[in-house]
């Protein structure tokens, strides 16, 4: 027997605590993937007791592969909450269907047209802003840019979509949503707002100057580990519930969303759910991407070269650990909060990596390096540099991700690029050196020799004497 709404009174688990006949739609969320179920519709579904004015419309910008999972279910799904010693689950129903972009922007745009819709919220990846990783700014080549900006009705990209949602809604009359993206972009919301303000600058200079003075981008800091679900997972939630889950998500206990309390549309009672409203997110922001998802993509591009299949499984590698332990500590060096803290913050990112519970795989974290590396240990690395600090850990991440790029193709927006470039170039320095001549990755850092020398030393060790030989021991 399957989850639905007719079926759900059935799961041996928690269900949600309202009436969910009488939810009504406030947000549409732009990426319905794993994450987003995990994080932001939880934390909505912990308001709509409260206020069941806040439904959540998905948007998948690409397959149809969510919305085929949940739509049989009422959009109904399970989250199983793992800590390696047991599992809690609870029904989530916070998202009251799904939209497919690519099957017809039509019905997505009347959704972000609809007075209702307060809030558009975002987990669309760094590939999904069309940005030049480098800057930061709108890439005016970028192809998808392209063809949006010639036919501005039927946008494909999320510039492009939120744009031509916001000039309907000014020419209807309508107030403007709040745009709240939780991706793991530094400043997200600034780095949003520019980027949309940029494409419609392009687009049309009065609503560019509209967007400026009525829309507003607060910038947000999410947190939690969601692996890719597994076959295994659908098994053992079928298990658990007494219920067939098509799609359910398995995460850790701990959640964390920090958000820049900015919102002249209103919004759910987040604070209630757990959420923290500060003045001020870029702290913790900067915390996370250096910290958590440094270290993180550290360990992704290492166990790409060493055959570990998993965070798990990585961290039992003592010489990997340790090389985790020192990429955090050079981050945190970077920071400005309090020493404590960051040390705490470091000791339960580690414990968090170990849970045996999270089938969390390395090469789900690898993909899109051209997009992370920037944000996630480049500008940490300059910081470092710039201080006089040590970076020698986050270097070793950054060599890693090179000398993967010879391992065969990889699930990245450059990939053509980075095979050619493998092809082209058989010595290992050599290749390096072509890489790093990359600025739509590296920008400035593609001059400056001493970082340069330190990856094409990292490389040429790595190729010599095996990934092991710049760990730690």
């Amino acid at each position: 027997m399957r989850l639905t709404k007719d079926t759900v009174d059935h799961a041996a688990a928690r269900r949600p605590g309202y009436d969910r006949a009488r939810v009504t739609p406030g947000i549409v969320h732009l990426g319905v993937g794993n994450f987003h179920r995990a994080h932001q519709a939880v934390f909505v579904d912990d308001c709509l007791a409260s206020d069941g004015t806040w439904g959540i419309r998905g948007v998948s910008m690409r397959r149809p592969d969510m919305r085929d999972a949940l739509a049989p279910q009422d959009g109904l799904y399970t989250l199983a909450v793992k800590d390696g010693a047991s599992t809690e689950a609870r029904i989530v129903g916070s998202i009251l269907d799904v939209l497919v972009a690519t099957e017809g922007v039509e019905p997505v745009l009347a959704a972000l047209t609809d007075p209702a819709t307060r809030i558009v919220s975002l987990t669309v990846t760094e590939k999904g802003y069309c940005r030049d990783p480098a800057t930061g700014d709108l890439d005016p080549e970028n192809a998808g840019i392209k063809a949006d900006l010639a036919r501005p009705g039927r946008p494909a990209t999320v510039p492009g979509l939120l744009v031509e949602a916001l000039r309907r809604r000014r020419r209807a009359g309508v107030a403007p949503f709040t745009v709240l993206s939780c991706d793991n972009l530094p400043s997200n919301g600034k780095t949003l707002g520019r980027i949309v303000g940029q494409y419609a600058a392009l687009a049309d200079n009065a609503l560019c100057e509209w967007i400026a003075g009525h829309v507003a981008f607060p910038s947000s800091m999410v947190d939690r580990i969601v692996p890719a679900t597994s076959d295994a997972d659908r098994a053992e939630v079928e298990a658990l519930i007494g219920l067939e889950d098509a799609w359910p998500v398995v995460t850790e206990p701990f959640t964390q969303w920090v958000i820049e309390d900015m919102f002249p549309a209103g919004r759910p009672d987040l604070a209630a759910a757990g959420a923290e409203l500060v003045t001020d997110v870029e702290p913790f922001e900067r915390m996370k991407l250096r910290m958590l998802n440094g270290a993180h993509s550290t360990l992704a591009y290492f166990s790409q070269l060493l055959g570990h299949e998993t965070v798990a499984d990585a961290m039992a590698d003592d010489a990997l650990a340790r090389l985790i332990a020192r990429v955090m500590d050079e981050a945190a060096a970077t920071l400005d909060l309090p020493a404590s803290d960051l040390a705490r913050y470091g000791t339960a990112l580690r414990t968090r990596f170990r849970n045996p519970a999270l089938k969390h795989r390395t090469a789900q974290i690898a993909m899109d390096g051209s997009q992370k590396i920037p944000q996630r240990l480049l500008g940490t690395i300059a910081d470092a540099h710039a201080a006089g600090k040590a970076w020698d850990g986050l270097a070793s991440g950054v060599a890693a991700w090179i000398a993967s790029l010879r391992q065969g193709p990889v699930d990245d927006p450059m990939a053509g690029r980075f095979s050619a470039l493998a092809a082209r170039h058989a010595d290992p320095v050599h290749h390096a050196n072509a890489v790093l001549g990359l600025r739509e990755v590296f920008g400035t850092l593609s001059d400056a020799d001493w970082f340069t020398s330190r990856m094409r030393s990292l490389v040429q060790t790595m190729a010599d004497e095996g990934p092991r030989a710049v760990l730690p021991q």
